[in-house]
């Protein structure tokens, strides 16, 4: 039976481990299924989370989803599900990028508040391990530019050549720091703030400024197939 109260459902399945978690009078629930198989673990993982939670699918009334990057796949799988439950129960749909997580987490830890007061003209630097010695890379600035899936000596250059102050969030393979990776050149956001963190997630879920009908995937092209531009 129907409970008639609305709930939000947060979701990432762009990587493994698979997260999904709701909020139900105050109390957060919230699963995680590792695994690169989505489409299997998606169900059983939800079937779970609302009994869990005492709720069933028709009590969604908001879905908050990564919308990428990662893999191909695993992308689509969370914006498929969102779709069927905006043409079945007229849910609403609302994502965010990866970047955009990390960020909203690592911004509200009193060690970049810190930082930034110190680095009035820094920024916030994204750093997702992608593929092998590939990475994604979105620096958060007034310069507004996009996100990059680059190199590791590319993701290297890149950072060096920046001008201003950078803070760091992200993770390297298997969710590892990225400390190894840059050398300690850069101070680093716990690694708490770059795991995604079930009840930030529905935090976030509840501004109404991200995109509604968030249904657009965020796929960024491999360094490896970039275009070499004529000189």
């Amino acid at each position: 039976m129907q409970s008639g109260k609305k709930i939000t459902l947060a979701m990432d399945t762009s990587a493994s481990p698979l997260m999904l978690a709701v909020e139900k009078d105050g109390h957060v629930y919230s699963v995680r299924r590792k695994g690169v198989k989505q489409e299997k673990l998606l169900f059983p993982a939800l079937h779970d989370l609302l009994a869990r939670a005492g709720a069933e699918l028709n009590d969604i009334g908001r879905v908050f989803l990564i919308r990428g990057p990662g893999r191909f796949t695993g992308i689509r799988i969370s914006l498929t599900f969102a779709s069927m439950l905006k043409y079945l129960s007229h849910a609403e749909v609302r994502g965010v990028t990866m970047f955009q997580a990390v960020r909203f987490q690592t911004q509200s830890s009193r060690k970049f508040q810190t930082w930034q007061k110190q680095n009035p003209q820094g920024a916030l630097a994204v750093v997702l391990h992608a593929f092998r010695e590939e990475y994604f890379l979105q620096i958060f600035d007034d310069r507004a530019a996009g996100p990059a899936w680059l190199s590791r000596e590319e993701l290297l250059e890149r950072l060096a050549a920046y001008d201003r102050p950078l803070f760091v969030a992200g993770n390297d393979k298997d969710g590892a720091s990225l400390d190894e990776l840059l050398g300690g050149l850069y101070p680093l956001a716990d690694k708490k703030e770059c795991k995604l963190q079930p009840a930030k997630m529905l935090a976030m879920a509840q501004d109404d400024a991200w995109e509604k009908d968030a249904l657009e995937p965020l796929y960024l092209k491999p360094a490896r197939f970039e275009l070499i531009k004529p000189v």
